[in-house]
């Protein structure tokens, strides 16, 4: 896709990062966000780009008193605005912002959260290093005891896992408000959908990102503070619509080339997984495994939707017994660590013998 230009002006050499920062209805936590913005360390040559979706509170009063501010010390702002009654929706304010900054380099921020003082210039850093990849890092969350399993996730996965455990439920495997990454990259990979509210925006980037063999990296320092509240954009994705997208990208990205596999898991989710697979995919279910005696004593799942005549029966076997490759519907960091010795004990290799999708 071609990469919309800056209108008009004579050529000025291009500003190395410009900060991405929509906003919709943010007073209450703007000050802060714009403030850590003014803080950055970074020494290179910075510009903010604001895109106010129809936001009906103080928003655009804050951008303007921090607008002088940053022009002071040299960063400057472009803000851009949707006049209309009606929000666009957060992929189409992030897409505005993108196409109306000029930086080599795109640095994504929500209105909601705060930016550490060295997260553009230790990013930055990497970004030069690995210019196909999205950049991210690790984060504080706020209030600290919200989503404690989510973000010990976010914060402790290794460079590997950043690529292996990207059908989880989690979502990205590096979180939208901390990426970081080419502009050229960006518009190669193509925008944030635009459907608005309901559409999960970041997870499709990233997973079309991957597809055309972009890479994930993650700077292990905490750079941002993040926020969990109520109104965030988050909540208004429905479960359902995530579940159908990772499925349809595990069947992509890994089933294509398997000719056979095992479910981890003989309960909802197990079970879930397997009426969502195609035709094709489900042929190649050989087992489903457990822990729980009294679902392997069973001895099988018999798919009762099935049209097929004899309806399909999938046995069940205990994990130790599990044919390998396996795919694992059994949530992470919720068993005490029972779980993740049982997994530890078959010796298998992430992301060639097994992936997650819990």
């Amino acid at each position: 896709m071609a990469e919309p230009g800056r209108a008009g002006g004579s050529p000025e050499p291009p500003v190395q990062v410009s900060i991405i920062l929509p906003v919709h209805n943010s007073e209450c936590w703007l000050d802060e966000c714009l403030k850590s913005v003014w803080e950055q360390d970074f020494k290179g040559t910075m510009e903010l780009s604001i895109f106010n979706d129809a936001s009906k509170d103080g928003s655009a009063e804050i951008i303007e008193k921090w607008k002088m501010r940053l022009e002071e010390i040299g960063v400057s702002v472009i803000i851009g605005t949707n006049n209309s009654s009606q929000p666009r929706g957060v992929g189409f304010a992030k897409n505005q912002a993108v196409i109306q900054s000029s930086g080599t380099y795109l640095c994504f921020l929500d209105s909601d959260d705060v930016m550490m003082p060295q997260r553009v210039r230790l990013q930055h850093q990497v970004a030069i290093q690995h210019p196909n990849s999205i950049i991210g890092c690790q984060v504080r969350r706020e209030p600290l005891d919200s989503t404690e399993r989510y973000t010990r996730w976010i914060n402790n996965l290794s460079q590997e896992q950043l690529l292996t455990q990207v059908f989880t439920s989690h979502g990205p495997t590096v979180i939208m408000p901390t990426w970081f990454c080419s502009r050229e990259w960006f518009f190669h990979v193509g925008r944030f959908d635009e459907g608005g509210k309901g559409v999960p925006e970041d997870l499709l980037f990233f997973y079309e990102h991957l597809q055309k063999g972009g890479g994930v990296s993650r700077v292990n320092h905490c750079l941002l503070l993040y926020r969990y509240h109520p109104q965030a954009a988050t909540h208004s994705v429905l479960e359902e619509t995530i579940w159908n997208h990772r499925v349809r990208f595990l069947e992509d990205r890994v089933l294509s080339s398997w000719t056979s596999f095992t479910i981890w898991n003989a309960g909802k989710q197990g079970k879930k997984l397997y009426r969502s697979l195609s035709p094709a995919n489900q042929k190649k279910v050989t087992a489903f495994c457990d822990v729980d005696e009294k679902k392997i004593t069973k001895g099988f799942y018999t798919y009762e939707e099935s049209e097929e005549r004899p309806k399909p029966k999938i046995p069940v076997c205990h994990f130790r017994d599990a044919t390998p490759p396996l795919v694992i519907c059994v949530k992470l960091d919720m068993t005490g660590g029972a779980f993740e010795t049982n997994l530890a004990t078959l010796k298998l290799k992430e992301g060639k013998d097994y992936y997650h999708f819990n």
